[in-house]
């Protein structure tokens, strides 16, 4: 890349609502980066929106009047007061390394990636003046990249995040390793025995409620639980049914071809919308997440082969589509 300097871009509206940070850090301007960048310029126009990507993708946003300062190098980011890490999750995991070099005051540091052990297990060797929560917005689209990023992305939709302890983040990126019951004071303690890390999280600390109210300024509804817990359900929620689409996209095309497909209805193209979805982002999801990943694909062959063995008397049938349709009308609720 050339751009060796911050480029920033000029003129600036007036303030509509106080900022809660003064100045956002974004590393990566895909849908998800690229959607905050949005939302943060128009609710807070004083704040600077402080991208950095590759030359390329920062050209584009700065054209699209996205963001404030463009950079391809992290020392962009040293007065940020959050970082929002949102490029593939092992990259994400990857910038933690370097956040101490280039970030030289306290600063709130969150992710937006769909898997959460790995990554918030890593973030025990910040140093203390950094918070880490790990993130996940529920929100997306069939198809990636800051040309398909909207403000509005995020309105009304859950924002998961992981306020774990540095102790309890690294005994839950173990595979078979107990949840800490631990009091706050205890993993604050112990946290402070194992040298200079990360501090731990109470329900009170003012950057998780920073953290808080600028996610639900930006329209979305912000959710705990643990990365354990997250981990799981979004092999379900997410992780399943994307694999399941992309699968079931290949087979279709391969016996149909691009004639066949001609004669499709509505139903397929429906179903498979996310087949759109690029392979290097879920290339990190599997990889971070595959011993949650590996069961519910297990569950869904064995329905499959359920039906394989039923279609002459279809009474397994039935009742997988009658259970179908139940939980698909709870899921239109």
């Amino acid at each position: 890349m050339s751009m060796e300097l911050p480029v920033i871009q000029p003129g600036r509206p007036r303030e509509t609502q106080p900022p809660i940070f003064e100045k956002i850090g974004i590393v990566g301007l895909g849908l998800i980066g690229g959607s905050i960048a949005q939302a943060a310029r128009q609710l807070w126009p004083t704040s600077l929106v402080i991208a950095v990507d590759n030359k390329d993708v920062l050209e584009t946003a700065m054209r699209m009047h996205a963001i404030d300062v463009a950079a391809d190098d992290l020392i962009v980011l040293a007065e940020a007061d959050i970082v929002i890490l949102a490029a593939p999750v092992k990259q994400n995991i990857a910038l933690l390394d370097e956040l101490d070099e280039y970030v030289r005051q306290p600063a709130v540091v969150t992710d937006t990636g769909s898997t959460k052990r790995e990554i918030v297990a890593a973030a025990r060797s910040l140093p203390p003046r950094f918070t880490f929560v790990g993130g996940h917005p529920l929100a997306g689209a069939a198809r990636g990249g800051l040309e398909h990023a909207r403000p509005d992305l995020f309105a009304g939709r859950p924002w998961l995040l992981t306020p774990q302890s540095p102790r309890s983040a690294e005994s839950l990126a173990r595979p078979h390793a107990s949840v800490s019951h631990a009091t706050p004071a205890a993993n604050a303690s112990t946290a402070a025995s194992a040298g200079p890390v990360a501090r731990a999280l109470q329900a009170s600390d003012p950057a998780l409620e920073r953290l808080f109210a600028f996610i639900r300024a930006l329209g979305a509804e912000p959710r705990t639980m643990t990365v354990e817990t997250h981990d799981r359900m979004l092999a379900y929620l997410s992780h399943l049914p994307q694999l399941t689409a992309s699968a079931l996209m290949q087979v279709v095309g391969d016996a149909v071809g691009q004639d066949g497909l001609g004669l499709s209805g509505r139903g397929l193209a429906d179903t498979t919308r996310l087949a759109s979805s690029p392979a290097d982002i879920w290339k990190d999801i599997a990889a971070t997440n595959a011993d949650q990943i590996g069961p519910a694909l297990d569950a869904l062959i064995a329905i499959l082969q359920d039906l394989r063995r039923d279609l002459f008397e279809g009474e397994r049938l039935t009742e997988i589509f009658t259970d179908a349709a139940r939980w698909r009308e709870l899921l239109k609720r």
